[in-house]
C-alpha cells in the first residue's frame, strides 16, 4: 500500500518536499537560539529570539490561511521557499563578513517564521488535490511520519554539525533544504482553480469572517476545534516542561533520561502512524476521541505512578494517543472543509494550536510555583480523559436514541 502510493510521483515529491522543508525548519529553529546566545551571552535575549520564532503564528496564521485559498498553491510553495534561500543565507554571509548581530538574527528568525504561517497550511491544503478520499489517510499518515522523522533525526545531524563545523552552518544547510524543497514541488502535477473573488485587505478580513461563521456553524468542525485547543493546553506544559521537571527530582541524569523518553515517544508515533491506515481507511470525530482519551490516558498514568520507569510507559500511550488524533484531525479538516476553505482551516487549526501552547506553558508554569508537578500531571490527565470519554459517552447516547425513535416510527 505505502510502496504503490510512493511510486506516485506527484505524490512522492509532494512529501519529499515537505519533509526537506521540514528538516530546514528544525534546523533553523535551533541554530537561532544557539547563535542568539553564543552572540549575547544573555538568558533574556535567547528567550527572546525563543518568542520571535512563535509569534507569527499568532499575528499572521489566520492571514496565512487566507492567501493560502486566493493563489495557486504550488506556486506560492515554490516561491515561499525560494525566498527563504536568501534569507537564511545572509545569516551565513554576515558571520564571516563579521556584521552579523542579535537584531538581524531577531530580524531574520521573525520573518522566516512568519513564511511558516503562509507554507504550512499551503503544503496541507494541497494533499487533498492530489489524492482522493480512500487514499488520504494514507498519505497523510506517510506524510506525518516522514515529519516526525525528520524530528527525530535532527538532533543527530544538529550534533555533527556542531561538532564538525559549528552552529553557523545550520544555515548553510537549511538553504540547501529550501532549494531542493522548490526542486521538488516544481514535480508536483496539481490542477488548480482560481480564485474567483476580488483579493484585499478588507476582502482577507471578511474571508477570515465568513470561515469562522461556517466553522460555528458546523458542529463537527467547531467540536473538533475546541477539543483541540483544550486537550492541547491541558498537555503542553506536563509534557514539554513538567516531565523535564519531575525527572530533575528524580535522577542527575534528567536532560539524558528525557532525550531518551522523547526517542521513544518518536518512535511510537512513527510506529502508529505507520499502523493507522491498515485499520482506518476513513476516520470520524469518535476515532479523535478515542485517541485524545489514550493521550490523556498516558499523561494520567505517569501522574499517578509518578516515577521513573512510568514515565517511559507513560510516554508510550501519549505516542500511540497523539497521532490517532492528530491524523483524525487532518483527515476531516481535509474532508469537510470546502477545497477553497483549506487553508483558512489548517491555519485557524494552527493558531488555536499556537495560542493553546502559549496560554498553557504561561498559566501552568505560574501554577507550578504552588502545585506539585504530580498533581498538575494528574489534574490534566483526568481533565484529557474525562472530557474525551464524556464526548464519546455522549455520541453514543444520541445515536442510540435517534436509532430508537427510527424504530418507533
Amino acid at each position: 500500500m505505502y510502496r504503490k502510493l510512493f511510486t506516485n510521483a506527484t505524490i512522492r515529491y509532494y512529501l519529499l518536499g515537505g519533509g526537506i522543508s521540514k528538516l530546514g525548519d528544525v534546523l533553523s529553529a535551533m541554530a537561532f537560539l544557539f547563535l542568539a546566545y553564543e552572540i549575547t551571552g544573555s538568558k533574556i535575549l535567547t528567550t527572546g529570539m525563543a518568542i520571535a520564532e512563535t509569534v507569527p503564528y499568532l499575528l499572521f496564521g489566520l492571514v496565512g490561511g487566507v492567501v493560502a485559498d486566493w493563489v495557486q498553491k504550488k506556486r506560492l510553495l515554490i516561491l515561499l521557499d525560494v525566498i527563504r534561500v536568501p534569507l537564511v543565507a545572509s545569516i551565513v554571509i554576515f558571520y564571516y563578513a563579521g556584521l552579523l548581530g542579535y537584531v538581524h538574527l531577531l530580524i531574520v528568525s521573525f520573518l522566516i517564521q512568519t513564511i511558516g504561517c503562509f507554507f504550512n497550511p499551503t503544503h496541507r491544503a494541497v494533499l487533498p488535490l492530489i489524492t482522493d478520499e480512500e487514499n488520504r489517510t494514507v498519505v497523510n499518515s506517510m506524510n506525518d511520519t516522514l515529519q516526525r522523522g525528520v524530528t527525530v533525526v535532527s538532533p543527530f545531524i544538529s550534533v555533527w554539525l556542531l561538532t564538525s563545523y559549528g552552529a553557523i552552518h545550520f544555515f548553510t544547510v537549511d538553504a540547501l533544504t529550501y532549494m531542493i524543497s522548490a526542486l521538488c514541488f516544481l514535480k508536483v502535477q496539481v490542477k488548480e482553480s482560481k480564485y474567483p473573488g476580488k483579493r484585499s485587505i478588507k476582502g482577507a478580513w471578511l474571508s477570515i469572517v465568513s470561515f469562522r461563521k461556517w466553522a460555528c456553524e458546523n458542529i463537527t468542525i467547531r467540536t473538533l476545534f475546541l477539543f483541540t485547543f483544550l486537550i492541547v493546553f491541558l498537555n503542553t506544559w506536563v509534557w514539554e516542561v513538567g516531565l523535564l521537571l519531575a525527572l530533575s527530582e528524580m535522577t542527575t541524569k534528567s536532560e539524558e533520561m528525557y532525550s531518551i523518553i522523547q526517542g521513544i515517544f518518536g518512535a511510537v508515533v512513527i510506529g502508529t502512524n505507520l499502523v493507522i491506515p491498515l485499520v482506518f481507511k476513513r476516520m470520524n470525530l469518535a476515532i479523535y476521541m478515542v485517541g485524545s482519551f489514550i493521550w490523556g490516558a498516558g499523561v494520567l498514568y505517569y501522574g499517578l505512578w509518578y516515577e521513573l520507569e512510568h514515565f517511559f510507559i507513560g510516554a508510550v500511550f501519549v505516542g500511540i494517543g497523539i497521532p490517532i488524533a492528530g491524523l483524525a484531525r487532518v483527515y476531516l479538516l481535509q474532508t469537510i472543509v470546502p477545497n477553497d476553505q483549506l487553508g483558512r482551516g489548517f491555519s485557524t487549526n494552527a493558531v488555536l494550536l499556537y495560542l493553546a501552547n502559549t496560554l498553557s506553558l504561561a498559566l501552568f508554569g505560574i501554577l507550578s510555583s504552588f502545585i506539585p508537578i504530580q498533581t498538575i500531571m494528574i489534574v490534566s490527565g483526568v481533565s484529557m480523559t474525562t472530557v474525551s470519554a464524556g464526548y464519546l459517552v455522549m455520541m453514543n447516547t444520541n445515536l442510540r436514541r435517534r436509532l430508537t425513535v427510527q424504530f418507533f416510527k
